[in-house]
Parts: C-alpha cells; structure tokens; sequence
C-alpha cells in the first residue's frame, strides 16, 4: 500500500504509541481513582435530606401563607357584604335627620304649611344629592319614546296629541345604580 505523498516536505506522523507497551498507569485510571476519594455516598445524602428539608420547610410555609390569604380574602369579602352600604348610609343618617326636625316642626302651633313644605322640598332635594352621590340616577321619562328596557307600561290609551309608543305621564319614576336598572319607571303609554 503505498503512503500518500506528503505536501509539506515533512515526515509523516506514525502512531508509535500501538507499537509500545504503557507501563505507566493510564490516566483514566487516576481519575477514577480520585473519583471514588472525592464520592462519599453518606455525604451526598446527608447534602440531599438538607435540601429535601429545606424544600419541605419553603412548602409548608408557602401552604400557611396561602391559608392565610384565603383567610384574608373571606372576612374581607364578609365585610363587604356587611358593611358595603356604609357609605350610603352615612349619606342618608342627615336626610333622617331632616325628615325628623320636619316631623317635630310640623306638630308646632306656629307651624305653616309653606314652612312645612319647604322643609319637605329641602329634604327631598338633600335625599336625591345622597342618591347622585353614591351614582344612582332617576329616570323620569315623561314625553320620551317608550323604552321596555327602562320603562313599566301600566296601561295604554289612545292620545291624539302624543305619537304613538310616546310616555304619556309618569306614575312613579325609575331608578339605575350605575347605568344597571334598579326600578323601571311605571308609566302610561301613547297607543
């Protein structure tokens, strides 16, 4: 078999190593060696109940803590549904009151029935401050087209001065709380 030309003008590199015999200790088997020194099996799972303890102590705070914020979340809740209209009525404790002054004043002798009625008008009025405040609105739909949605038909009668599915007059106005109808508007209808 003939060696391929060399293109360098050097000698070829022969493996001369698979013509002699090692009589040094391989390498590998050095490593090995330091391999068994260095592993200690009693170490290495000492090493792994340590981290398997301190896994178990991070999950078991994580499961309290999570308890803790279910907790939390239902007394939270609770209070809202307990205590969710305070703010109204902390609003309408002053209409009470007013409506309660008006009660006294109107079983004074001196007592008018203008002064009477004023006071109603100034309570009325406080009351529907308190129900603009707290965003719900009075839907008085008088002269407007007649709406299923928001409006109560309490009967229909034929008016040739309105058009036809027009509110003719309004017995007891509506209410929303934020746009979400509360009490349709009853109303009479425009045949």
């Amino acid at each position: 078999m003939q060696q391929p030309e060399n293109l360098t003008g050097q000698e070829p590199l022969v493996n001369e190593q698979s013509d002699q015999q090692v009589d040094q200790p391989d390498a590998n088997d050095a490593q090995q060696a330091d391999l068994d020194e260095a592993f200690d099996p009693m170490a290495e799972l000492a090493a792994a109940q340590q981290q398997a303890a301190q896994h178990w102590d991070s999950l078991l705070r994580l499961q309290a803590e999570m308890e803790n914020l279910r907790r939390r979340s239902r007394i939270e809740v609770e209070n809202a549904h307990k205590y969710g209209v305070e703010k109204l009525l902390h609003a309408l404790v002053p209409v009470a009151d007013s409506l309660e002054l008006g009660l006294e004043a109107s079983n004074k002798a001196e007592a008018s029935v203008e002064s009477i009625r004023e006071g109603l008008d100034m309570t009325f009025k406080q009351l529907l401050d308190v129900l603009a405040d707290c965003n719900v609105e009075r839907i008085n739909p008088a002269g407007e087209k007649f709406d299923p949605q928001k409006h109560e038909a309490m009967t229909m009668i034929p008016s040739p001065d309105h058009d036809s599915n027009t509110v003719v007059e309004v017995f007891q106005k509506g209410y929303a709380l934020n746009e979400r109808l509360i009490r349709p508007a009853r109303v009479i209808v425009a045949q």
